[in-house]
């Protein structure tokens, strides 16, 4: 199965990095089955660090090494996915030991959704019911060495702005 990931380097070798900020699934390798949100983070990114090209970063991605793995999956958004982006975003300290961490991505016009949720404006059976409503995009985070061995550089697509 065909991933991508966008960035403003070619990554032949994806690496466990940790990130300076709060993210859906934690620390680790993110990526997705939809080429247009890869390139829709490349461009984000090309215009964040002012240079006129990125990659879209094409991988290989095989489901069958994966399935001895420690994997995380949500199909949709649900109350155990929103528990789990709330604590990798709300908490410095929360750690999880899943390999790989499959699901929708909470982007900023879901995270507004969020916001009236912690806020305690609308209640969690309103937040999902709201969130399946949008047209969600999938991440997959690779989190541990182990998992990055199942997936296989393609190719890397220039993008220019």
């Amino acid at each position: 199965m065909k991933i991508y990931h966008g960035s403003i380097e070619k990554v032949e070798q994806p690496e466990i990095r940790k990130a300076n900020r709060t993210l859906d699934y934690g620390s680790g390798f993110y990526t997705t089955t939809s080429y247009e949100q890869a390139e829709a983070w490349v461009r984000r990114k090309m215009s964040e660090h002012e240079v006129h090209v990125g990659y879209v970063n094409v991988y290989e991605f095989n489901k069958e090494l994966a399935s001895e793995l420690n994997i995380l999956s949500f199909a949709q958004p649900n109350e155990e996915w929103v528990n789990f982006v709330m604590q990798n975003r709300t908490r410095k300290d929360f750690l999880h030991d899943y390999d790989i961490v499959y699901g929708p991505v909470a982007n900023d016009r879901v995270y507004a959704a969020f916001a009236l949720y912690e806020g305690g404006l609308i209640d969690i059976k309103t937040l999902i019911s709201d969130l399946k409503t949008y047209k969600l995009i999938d991440q997959y985070l690779f989190h541990t060495e182990t998992s990055l061995q199942t997936i296989t550089f393609v190719e890397a697509k220039e993008i220019k702005l």
